[in-house]
């Protein structure tokens, strides 16, 4: 779908915060392995098509996900349905196949489970996952979706690096309860995102599975998932950013129903846009964006990666040069991104070059316009939209549909907030 955006509008108004999706695969998958149906509050509004992924990849492993108005009734996964083969369909969700597949690893001794994947999904890496489960004695049969997994996981240590993905460390945190013994995990290199390893321990101690951190990694007990009955998805603070950093660059914004205490690393965009010099007010469970000068700044993003595509539209905006550093791991997301945030600021007219694993914008200049590829990304999708606030000319995005993957509401939410021109 090509969507044109109009130059030079204003982002005005309160949006209410959706679900948080990296909360809600948690809670859904730790619902689904539990003794008892469990109630999740998601409010209203259409879900992303990556929750979509997990709720029928339950299905398919003999659970069920029922949509009420404002909640989704999960019951939980029947090994007795798993008469014959499973295919899990995880979409285009890495966080779906990659939570899976450690579980399968273990349940795969019933019937063998497959995970399959669309988009760029079957060319994103497994192998360091796949080969922790194998020498853990889970039966992999490649490092590429699809895989089929026939069970075989053994209680004991498991040596997986931290630098890659955290999905990694998060589906072994989700699957180790369900074996036979204690385990433990062991990193063989500095974990990053640790705020999304944080959140899968705070959704297991919610679930009675209580795993003990230590410098090196995780002693995780062998123990059942109890469910506490009713339990609410938080407020996702990575798709509030794109609002935030609107407020920043072209008008004022609050997003309500965030968490101040949440684990979720991308929280930490209301104090980076405080560097960039944005007003920012947080008052309860709103944070309030406001436009002022902006002026370049260096930012690890070594643990808050996905805030990188819409930051880079902030670095447009601001003085100067802004250097994204430790950003490797952009090449290993639903597009190259490095490669596609560097692509969209210069189709609009902008400044950014890659060096090495620095991701470089100077900014300072309004941007002109032109039309940009959202590369089936919806990060880079929904970051255009915002981007086309500092142009001066029409913009055109193509593949806008990209933001089905998250953010299904966004281009209703953009229109109703960024209505006003200059």
């Amino acid at each position: 779908m090509i969507r044109a955006l109009t130059p030079g509008r204003i982002c005005r108004g309160t949006v209410a915060a959706i679900p948080s999706k990296s909360d809600a695969h948690r809670l859904l998958l730790c619902a689904a392995l539990a003794d008892a149906p469990t109630v999740i509050a998601v409010g209203e509004g259409e879900l992303s098509a990556d929750i979509h992924a997990t709720m029928a990849c339950i299905a398919a492993l003999g659970g069920r996900v029922e949509r009420t108005a404002q909640t989704l009734c999960v019951t939980p996964i029947d090994p007795a349905k798993l008469t014959a083969p499973v295919t899990c369909d995880c979409g285009e969700s890495g966080s779906t196949a990659r939570f899976l597949l450690p579980i399968a690893a273990v349940a795969g001794h019933v019937t063998p489970i497959t995970l399959t994947g669309h988009g760029r999904l079957p060319q994103r890496p497994f192998a360091p996952l796949c080969d922790a489960l194998r020498a853990g004695g889970a039966d992999i049969d490649r490092d590429l979706l699809p895989i089929t997994a026939r069970g075989g996981l053994r209680a004991g240590e498991f040596t997986i690096a931290g630098n890659i993905s955290s999905q990694y460390i998060t589906g072994l945190l989700l699957a180790l309860p369900l074996l036979e013994a204690d385990s433990r995990i062991t990193l063989t290199t500095p974990l990053e995102s640790r705020g999304y390893v944080d959140m899968t321990l705070s959704t297991l101690a919610r679930f009675g599975i209580r795993v003990k951190c230590d410098d090196a990694g995780w002693q995780v007990p062998a123990s059942p998932y109890r469910s506490p009955g009713r339990i609410t998805a938080e407020g996702d603070w990575s798709n509030a950013a794109f609002w935030l950093c609107a407020g920043a660059v072209s008008g004022t914004v609050s997003v309500r129903g965030l968490s101040a205490g949440s684990c979720q690393g991308d929280r930490r965009i209301a104090d980076i846009l405080r560097r960039f010099g944005a007003e920012v007010v947080s008052c309860g469970d709103t944070v309030t964006v406001s436009s002022a000068p902006l002026r370049g700044i260096t930012l690890s993003v070594a643990d808050i990666p996905d805030l990188v595509p819409i930051l880079a539209v902030v670095a447009a905006a601001a003085e100067g040069e802004t250097r994204f550093t430790d950003a490797g791991r952009l090449r290993l997301k639903e597009s190259d991104r490095l490669a596609t945030v560097s692509a969209m600021i210069c189709a609009l007219g902008g400044d950014a070059r890659i060096e090495g694993d620095t991701l470089i914008v100077r900014g300072g200049k309004p941007l002109c316009g032109g039309r940009v590829e959202s590369a089936n990304d919806h990060r880079i999708a929904m970051s255009a939209a915002v981007a086309a606030l500092l142009c001066t000319d029409g913009a055109e995005l193509q593949g806008a549909e990209a933001v089905e993957k998250s953010y299904p509401a966004f281009w209703a939410d953009y229109d109703r907030l960024c209505s006003t021109q200059i």
